[in-house]
């Protein structure tokens, strides 16, 4: 519910014992999943959520300092990857995740750019 009163369209799921980044959730997708029944409101997230695959994938580390063109590289697939929708942000380490970026708050930070 704080995620759609927040108006946030991706909430990133951690393991509760190690904090290791397990999967997420899309708030558009999980309203279709509501809708249609196939999970109800008191559900555990893990029916919901969708789960990373680990085994075989390369991750791009996203971070704080990485440069606008990047993430953006990183949305559009250049670096021979599949178009993102999103990006997880995390410390150099991967230790901690420190957010969610989405390619419309990318737009609409260039958009507010001083020129």
């Amino acid at each position: 519910m704080a995620a759609f009163e927040r108006e946030y369209t991706h909430l990133t799921v951690v393991s509760p014992d190690d904090r290791a980044l397990v999967g997420y959730l899309s708030m558009p997708h999980l309203k279709e999943l509501l809708k249609s029944r196939k999970v109800r409101e008191d559900d555990p997230v893990q029916n919901a959520m969708m789960k990373f695959k680990r085994k075989g994938q390369t991750y791009q580390v996203i971070t704080m300092e990485t440069p606008l063109e990047e993430l953006e590289a990183f949305f559009e697939g250049v670096h021979g990857g599949n178009k993102q929708q999103f990006a997880v942000v995390t410390d150099p380490d991967r230790r901690f995740v420190l957010g969610v970026a989405t390619r419309e708050d990318l737009t609409e930070f260039v958009k507010r750019r001083p020129a």
